[in-house]
């Protein structure tokens, strides 16, 4: 029991990054077990607008997540997604962190050392999925392989620090603009991989505005 513990204390501590060991092809073939097919170029074009109307169309989801660091630990738990702008990473019990996006504002919260790091959203690789107004066509490229998915992997050439992030979605009249977003692979400045993996996605459910808030643990200021 202790064992785990240390181990859970371990991976809480690597969660600021958000984004293994697991690569974007492994990922890929995760998702549907089936061989790799080129898409031409007009359908690669086709799809790239498509994933600007998916995140255009998105008003709230929520999903549970696995996410996965470079030396292969695993955290779980709920994301709650909102448009524009808001997002919350709240993980399994015992892991004492927690990652909001809010204001245009990313913020790390580490309950167990009382620390509070922010940055702005639009210098991290999330900043894809939080602002959808953003033109994909500048700074994204439709990866090709299944037919069936959708990897756009998205990086800003000016500004290499901000990372690089590869979105994984697949194809489902059922979703927003026929998509569902699967998870990302995200790469930062230091290559740093780390995989998400989202399950029971729901669309369109009411969110409370106070849903984003959180509590700062440092003695001075309450949130």
């Amino acid at each position: 029991m202790q064992r785990r513990s240390r181990r859970v204390q371990c991976a809480a501590g690597k969660t600021s990054r958000i984004l293994g060991r697991s690569s974007l092809k492994s990922f890929i073939a995760a998702a549907l077990l089936v061989p790799a097919i080129a898409a031409p170029a007009a359908a690669q074009g086709n799809d790239l607008a498509s994933v600007q109307r998916y995140l255009k169309a998105i008003t709230t989801m929520t999903a549970d997540f696995s996410q996965t660091d470079r030396n292969g630990q695993v955290l779980t738990g709920t994301l709650t997604w909102k448009q524009p702008g808001n997002i919350r990473f709240q993980y399994q019990k015992g892991v004492p962190t927690l990652i909001v996006a809010e204001g245009g504002a990313l913020t790390f919260i580490d309950y167990s050392v009382k620390q509070v790091q922010r940055w702005p959203i639009r210098n991290s690789p999330l900043g894809v999925l939080l602002d959808p107004n953003r033109d994909l066509s500048q700074f994204a490229k439709v990866v090709p392989g299944d037919p069936r998915l959708v990897s756009v992997e998205a990086r800003d050439p000016k500004h290499p620090e901000y990372g690089r992030i590869t979105l994984v979605l697949a194809r489902d009249a059922a979703a927003p603009a026929g998509m569902t977003l699967q998870g990302w692979v995200a790469l930062d400045s230091q290559n740093n991989r780390t995989t998400v993996r989202l399950s029971n996605q729901r669309y369109g459910a009411p969110v409370a505005s106070n849903a984003f808030r959180w509590t700062d643990p440092r003695p001075t200021t309450r949130r």
